[in-house]
């Protein structure tokens, strides 16, 4: 089986760096046909789209902060006005800030549902639209994560956020099934991205030695790398997944539900 995306126009959120970095770059090695990637970093996100140019794939960066509100329709209508269309989106862009039941602020509250829920409905909502208008269907990817079943207590707010979206995937799913617009999400497990080394070795104060002990920790000896998540949403993103829709799979190596 051949993973392409021959033709795909794709916009990823959250790509100057980790996952979305990842999806961006498998995306250009299957052949997408343009590439539409945002995030904060300018320079960063100007680099990445130069690489990904390089690699054989039209891309542009657009410079953009997911929690102001005018964002969505912004970076669609770049998508559009630069490459003609959106085939594909993937919501990868995300906080990861800990707020629990015990510290959690209306500004946590707030920033983290409007990064990793506002803004991916109102992405959706827009490549839904040019989907629609166009009436040759579409895929979108959702990066969630394992937190959304529960989460553990200083993620309380954050797993909130990825259990909405969890269920605004199969939402959009369920309701644009017959425009065969697809729509699926990732539950991802565990991972090491440049954001979560700064978390857990800054901010958490965990120090250097803190990749060592939970690679050792894992079943099969290392955490996900980003190119894990990014093999499964590119095959998402493709013809190859299907009629495939609605689904939110665990990328996991621990079983959900059994006791460890």
């Amino acid at each position: 089986m051949e993973v392409r995306l021959d033709g795909k126009v794709v916009l990823v959120t959250g790509a100057t760096q980790g996952i979305g970095r990842a999806i961006a770059e498998i995306a250009a090695r299957s052949g997408a046909a343009g590439l539409l990637i945002t995030g904060r970093n300018r320079k960063r996100g100007d680099a990445v789209a130069a690489e990904l140019s390089a690699m054989g794939a039209p891309a542009a960066f657009v410079a953009a902060d997911l929690g102001d509100p005018q964002t969505p329709a912004l970076l669609a209508a770049a998508c559009i006005e630069r490459f003609g269309r959106i085939d594909g989106l993937v919501n990868a862009g995300a906080l990861t800030d800990r707020a629990s039941f015990v510290d959690a602020g209306l500004d946590d509250w707030e920033s983290l549902f409007a990064v990793n829920a506002r803004a991916p409905f109102f992405l959706m909502q827009a490549a839904i639209a040019d989907m629609k208008k166009r009436g040759q269907g579409g895929a979108i990817v959702n990066i969630l994560s394992i937190n959304a079943h529960c989460g553990s207590p200083e993620l309380a707010v954050y797993s909130a956020t990825k259990g909405a979206l969890a269920t605004l995937t199969k939402n959009a799913a369920n309701a644009h099934r017959f425009d065969r617009i697809r729509v699926n999400g990732i539950n991802v497990g565990w991972t090491d991205t440049p954001a979560e080394r700064v978390m857990q070795t800054e901010t958490l104060g965990h120090g250097p030695g803190w990749l060592d002990a939970a690679n050792a920790a894992q079943p099969f000896g290392r955490l996900f790398s980003v190119d894990d998540i990014a093999n499964l949403a590119v095959f998402l993103l493709s013809d190859a997944a299907g009629p495939m829709t609605g689904a939110l799979i665990d990328q996991e190596q621990w079983v959900i539900g059994a006791n460890r």
